[in-house]
């Protein structure tokens, strides 16, 4: 006997985060980290930048969605589930690649901490200039 259960993989960081996603025919579950959205996730505003391909392409009672997301803070895993979610999702429809890339879901914000210099205080605040 063959399992013929149908899953769509997608990938995606963001900042220092890495995000795997899971997506099967389904009737709309979410779990990252094996938990709810509004368990792992401290407000709703973030839930719904995660939410956002699936919301846009009106896929949001159609999949069941495991993700398991390390690093990085709550936006910056949020933007990366995002990310895989709209990979995922144009691997199920690559017609719906088109509608993703107008609205650059499909793009990774590369977008990063920049580290520190010698010399200075942070990434570019220098020491106090003293003239005398």
């Amino acid at each position: 006997m063959q399992n013929t259960k149908v899953e769509y993989k997608g990938l995606g960081r963001r900042k220092s985060s890495i995000a795997r996603v899971i997506l099967s025919p389904g009737s709309g579950n979410i779990l990252v980290n094996n938990k709810k959205p509004s368990e792992y996730f401290p407000n709703k505003l973030v839930i719904q930048d995660m939410e956002q391909p699936l919301a846009m392409t009106d896929n949001l009672k159609s999949f069941d969605i495991k993700v398991k997301v390390t690093g990085g803070g709550f936006n910056g895993q949020a933007g990366a589930i995002r990310l895989a979610i709209a990979r995922a999702l144009v691997m199920v429809n690559k017609d719906l690649k088109t509608t993703l890339k107008q609205k650059k879901m499909t793009t990774r914000d590369a977008r990063s901490k920049e580290r520190k210099k010698y010399g200075k205080y942070g990434a570019r605040r220098s020491p106090q200039f003293t003239k005398r």
